[in-house]
């Protein structure tokens, strides 16, 4: 019988243990989609307690809590931050075969070298010796990052934010680079139109451009996609439910932007044509400025109206939506690619029924100017554990190429998270260690350790463009 988490972790065989040990674990992070604060990286934060820099913000800890059973007080509401904890050490023994036991011990053995099994008998053991760590300044949000060998990090922003904390941290020469992304999602928001004229108004202020029209409109908002590229953001990023590719003529979307302003209500078909037009514009200045743009599709979102009305969006009611996706997507590629103004793009899909078609989809666009221009984007949210990890590269490896994916990304809020590429490391070399054991691929570690590490850094180096980072790479 195996040891719980030991050196050779998820690696079944003396092929994948190769593997990972001598290509894979020692290769630097480029985590090119997370939604770490970058304030707190800015100001290089030390966090108060285990619970404050491990459970604040984690929707998969609150989904697991409540599902326990765990009263909302002590997931977001007024408990001390050690009540919260004592009910997360409950938590956990009951998330057996959930990632969560598995991501739980790894950050705590990774960052914290505790080795022991988080429960109650446990839990005020490892909460003192781990907050008592976390006032060391080598656990501050700049020393966690370096701790795991990260060179380059980019974070999630609206278009209105003033990457103020961005421009310090290249000014102070950071040592990894930490790199913004043009999230636009709340300009093209027409499902909520006071939410949309505030964010119009906001806008404004901060363009200095007056929004009469749809033609001003996207001068203002092509004026913030220049100031982050004149930030050093070579990445664009939209969380949607399906992509939108509907037909419209320039007067149509005009005239729907006048209604906008004037908060009439639009009907479905208006809502879906300026949401179609906002992202294909969107695409357009990517394409014209060389960047990555990413389409995260899928997401359900704010399923509990309750607990909407109680605590807001972005606090655990999400789930998998079953939206229609492959016409819109392939409408909405190929109109890019007809006048050759397609960007380097990655799709990252939440219904894994739908994992077959994306990988077959990417390769319709695949047109050999780019190595993997057109990628399949490695298991997101609800997929980004074991078992979903595998079926994503199961089947990228039967539609495509999985020796041109640009590898994993921690899509996370904490500080805490990079272990999942450690995780996701692991399960690659896995599956190549299998099917070399097998018989199914040949004996050639040479090469297929170039591969992995090609998977875990090399082709994200080469696939987007951030500044140097970490010079041990």
């Amino acid at each position: 019988m195996k040891e719980f988490l030991d050196d050779n972790f998820l690696l079944k065989t003396k092929t994948a243990q190769r593997l990972y040990h001598e290509y894979a674990s020692h290769m630097p992070i480029i985590d090119y989609h997370c939604h770490l604060p970058q304030q707190d990286i800015a100001k290089d934060t030390r966090y108060a307690n285990l619970t404050q820099i491990w459970l604040y913000g984690d929707h998969y800890k609150w989904r697991a809590l409540r599902t326990n059973g765990v009263d909302e007080a002590y997931v977001t509401g007024n408990k001390t931050d050690y009540e919260k904890f004592e009910k997360w050490a409950e938590t956990v023994p009951y998330t057996l075969r959930n990632p969560l036991y598995h991501w739980t011990h790894l950050e705590l053995k990774r960052y914290f070298d505790c080795k022991e099994i988080l429960s109650p008998d446990t839990a005020k053991h490892i909460y003192e010796s781990c907050t008592e760590k976390l006032q060391s300044p080598e656990f501050s949000a700049r020393s966690l990052l370096l701790k795991m060998n990260v060179e380059q990090v980019c974070t999630t922003d609206d278009p209105l934010d003033d990457l103020a904390y961005h421009q310090q941290l290249k000014k102070e020469g950071f040592k990894i680079g930490v790199a913004p992304a043009f999230r636009p999602d709340k300009a093209m928001n027409a499902d909520d139109l006071t939410a949309l004229n505030a964010y119009i108004d906001k806008l404004e202020a901060v363009s200095n451009i007056s929004v009469t029209d749809y033609d001003a409109y996207l001068k203002a908002l092509k004026s913030r996609h220049d100031y982050f590229a004149a930030n050093d953001c070579t990445v664009s990023d939209h969380g949607l439910e399906q992509i939108y590719a509907e037909d419209y003529t320039d007067s149509e979307i005009s005239n729907i932007f006048i209604k906008i302003r004037s908060q009439q209500s639009l009907s479905s078909s208006e809502k879906l044509k300026f949401k179609s037009a906002m992202l294909f514009q969107f695409a357009l200045w990517d394409h014209e400025k060389g960047w990555v743009q990413q389409y995260h599709l899928g997401a359900l979102r704010n399923n509990n109206l309750r607990a909407l009305r109680q605590l807001g969006p972005d606090t655990g009611w999400d789930s998998i939506g079953d939206f229609s996706q492959a016409s819109a997507l392939s409408r909405f590629l190929g109109k890019l690619d007809l006048d050759n103004r397609l960007a380097k793009t990655i799709i990252y899909n939440l219904n894994p029924s739908d994992n077959a078609m994306i990988a077959a989809m990417i390769g319709n666009f695949n047109d050999g100017s780019v190595a993997g221009k057109v990628q399949f984007g490695s298991a997101w949210w609800f997929n980004d554990q074991k078992d979903g990890m595998i079926d994503q590269l199961n089947v990228l490896s039967n539609m495509g190429l999985l020796s041109k994916l640009v590898g994993m990304l921690t899509d996370s809020r904490s500080f805490l998270s990079f272990p999942r590429h450690e995780y996701f490391r692991r399960i690659l070399c896995n599956l190549f260690g299998d099917d070399v054991e097998n018989g199914e691929l040949p004996n050639d570690i040479a090469w297929i350790g170039k591969i992995v590490q090609d998977i875990c850094y090399y082709n994200a180096k080469n696939y987007f463009n951030f500044r140097a980072g970490n010079p041990s790479s």
